[in-house]
C-alpha cells in the first residue's frame, strides 16, 4: 500500500462507541430509567439500542414499562448522559488520535450522531468544532437511512465518495455505506457482520495513511474476518 496515498477528502465521524466510549452510559441509563418505573432492563438489552435513533430507543422502553410520554423518556436518558460526559469525556484513544491526525492534515470532518444536539454540544464544547454536526432531532430518516451522512457531506460540500466514515453499530455501518461514503466499521461493544464494500477493523489505530489511501482508491480491509 502506499505510503503517500491520498486521504479523503472529508472524514464523517459517528460519536458514542466510536469516538467516546458513552454507551455504558446510555446503557446506565436506561437501566436506571427502567428501575423507577418497575421495569427490567439489563446491560445485553442495552446492546441492542446501540445506534439506534432516540425515538426507536424510547419507543422500546416505553413499551418495556417505562410509563412516560417518547420525549419525557429521551430528557430523561439525554440529561443522564450529558451529566457524565460533562463530568467526564470518555474519549477512544484509538479514535482521538486519528482526529488529531485529520486536524493536523486539514482534513474536514464532520459529527454524524442519532444523540441529540444538547449532548453533541457536550461533547463538542471538550472536543472542539466540527464543520458540520448532523444530529437526530435535525434529521427525518436516523440511522440506518443514508439521510444523515448524505447531510453531513452535503454541509461540507465534499461529494459523498469523497468521505470516510467512521463508525461502530450495525445500524450506523449501514447507513454510512448507503450513503455512499467509504467506510469502516471499527469493533466495539456490538457484533458487526460484514457489509460487501465495507471495511471492519479492531482499531482504529489499523488506519494508518496507507491504509487510509488504499481504503479510498477501494480496497477493503477486513480485520475481523468470520467473527462477526
Amino acid at each position: 500500500m502506499d505510503e503517500n496515498a491520498a486521504w479523503p477528502d472529508a472524514i464523517l465521524w459517528d460519536m458514542d462507541g466510536t469516538l467516546i466510549d458513552t454507551e455504558p452510559y446510555w446503557i446506565g441509563a436506561e437501566i436506571a430509567l427502567c428501575a423507577s418505573h418497575g421495569a427490567s432492563w439489563t446491560h445485553e438489552d442495552g446492546l441492542t439500542l446501540v445506534g439506534n435513533p432516540l425515538v426507536t430507543s424510547a419507543e422500546v422502553l416505553r413499551d418495556r414499562g417505562v410509563d412516560l410520554p417518547v420525549p419525557a423518556i429521551i430528557d430523561a436518558l439525554l440529561d443522564a448522559v450529558i451529566a457524565r460526559v460533562t463530568d467526564h469525556v470518555p474519549w477512544q484513544t484509538d479514535a482521538r488520535q486519528l482526529l488529531l491526525r485529520a486536524r493536523s492534515r486539514g482534513v474536514p470532518c464532520a459529527l454524524v450522531t442519532m444523540s441529540y444536539a444538547s449532548l453533541a454540544d457536550a461533547f463538542i464544547r471538550a472536543a472542539g468544532a466540527f464543520e458540520s454536526v448532523v444530529t437526530g432531532d435535525i434529521v427525518v430518516n436516523g440511522k440506518p437511512h443514508p439521510e444523515p451522512y448524505l447531510t453531513a457531506a452535503a454541509e461540507l460540500g465534499v461529494p459523498i465518495e469523497r468521505c470516510l466514515a467512521i463508525e461502530d453499530s450495525p445500524s450506523g455501518f449501514r447507513s454510512a455505506l448507503a450513503s455512499g461514503a467509504r467506510t469502516v466499521a471499527v469493533r466495539r461493544l456490538t457484533p458487526l457482520d460484514p457489509l460487501p464494500g465495507a471495511s471492519r477493523v479492531r482499531s482504529l489505530d489499523s488506519l494508518t495513511d496507507a491504509a487510509i489511501g488504499a481504503i479510498m482508491d477501494g480496497l477493503v480491509l477486513d480485520e475481523l474476518g468470520d467473527a462477526v
